[in-house]
């Protein structure tokens, strides 16, 4: 009994001590929190989704969750052949270029009428506190923070592992001029030795004027946040990018809602919708939509094109690690959507929607 007793609490005692790492972050106090308190969608110490978000699908349970990914999760979650990328060289870009670049998963980069924007960058090869549990895909990490240009804009749409990184943002503090985000978000940057005048955070339904005609509206999702055990202390968004020539949807982790209509017919039509499509599981429909359900929300967003991401590098559910971009891109045509499919570090012009894409993931095993 004594020595049941001690392994426990060593076990606690070492969980304590690895939260406490810097990459962790810091929870949101003083001012920060003093304002955070202000939303209209922070209720008994934590921010809430508009619709009620259970974590789990009615049915679901934990345990029921746990044994699907010890016992019954795909044996194709991770491509056995080495993922295909392009390496488009961003330091020598023209200028008068309009194009986004993706990383894989969530992160990638657009220059739009002259500025150069970065979306939650993931370079450190791993989207966990443990690495070995979420390595990126052979090949997939084909970039780093020295292939980076100086950047006007860091767009970070929440603070969960797969989409705000430690080493990619403490390497990243030197090309940033300045960080767009989430309330609360900010905390970790400061811990980071981000300059808080470099920050700027809002909540939902805000608008932000960031001068040369190009303005950001901070916009709804359905989520949730959090690095360690307490989760929503801390905002998760989407955004709509406005710029002299383009409207972007900018979409972070979401699932499906009425909120993609209500976007839509406030800031739409959009040239194109960057969203994410991966990671999802019936169990857990309610945070992550389901590939189908990308084409009706850009449908609803009024979007000409649709990007999907959040797939492509990381195995973060159990399902097939090429399973979402068959699936919507079935869906796609079905609907006659247009979606733009390219393979990790291609080049895309933000103007021309009418480009072909090669299925690249077709050939990789």
């Amino acid at each position: 009994m004594t020595i049941a007793v001690l392994v426990i609490v060593a076990f606690f005692l070492i969980v304590f001590v690895f939260v406490q790492q810097p990459k962790f972050g810091k929870l949101p106090s003083g001012k920060r929190l003093g304002l955070i308190k202000q939303s209209p969608n922070y209720q008994n110490g934590s921010f809430q989704n508009v619709s009620n978000t259970p974590s789990l699908t009615e049915g679901a349970s934990f345990f029921g969750v746990l044994k699907e990914f010890m016992f019954g999760a795909s044996k194709r979650r991770k491509p056995i052949d080495k993922i295909p990328t392009q390496k488009t060289d961003l330091l020598s870009l023209s200028p008068d270029k309009n194009v986004l670049v993706w990383f894989g998963h969530s992160s990638y980069f657009l220059q739009v009428d002259g500025k150069k924007i970065l979306m939650d960058p993931v370079f450190s090869g791993a989207a966990s506190p443990i690495r070995s549990t979420t390595r990126a895909f052979n090949g997939a990490d084909a970039y780093s923070v020295d292939d980076l240009p100086e950047i006007d804009y860091l767009f970070l749409s929440h603070d969960h592992w797969d989409h705000l990184d430690y080493d990619t943002i403490l390497k990243l503090k030197g090309k940033v001029k300045r960080v767009v985000t989430a309330l609360g978000v900010g905390a970790h940057l400061e811990l980071w030795g981000y300059d808080k005048d470099r920050i700027i955070e809002k909540g939902w339904n805000e608008e932000v004027k960031l001068g040369n005609d190009f303005t950001v509206n901070t916009t709804t999702a359905r989520h949730f946040s959090g690095r360690g055990f307490r989760r929503n202390r801390s905002l998760w968004t989407s955004f709509v990018l406005k710029t002299p020539t383009m409207n972007l949807f900018m979409g972070g982790d979401s699932g499906y809602d009425v909120h993609f209509k209500t976007i839509g017919e406030q800031f739409g039509p959009f040239d194109i919708a960057i969203m994410e499509c991966g990671q999802y599981n019936k169990s857990w429909k309610y945070i992550h939509m389901m590939p189908e359900e990308v084409v009706q929300a850009g449908q609803e967003l009024k979007a000409k094109a649709i990007i999907p991401v959040h797939w492509g590098k990381f195995a973060l559910a159990n399902h097939d690690w090429d399973d979402s971009i068959k699936r919507v891109t079935k869906k796609a045509l079905a609907e006659n959507v247009c979606l733009i499919t390219p393979m990790i570090g291609e080049e895309v012009d933000l103007k021309d929607t009418t480009k072909t894409y090669a299925a690249w993931w077709e050939k990789v095993q």
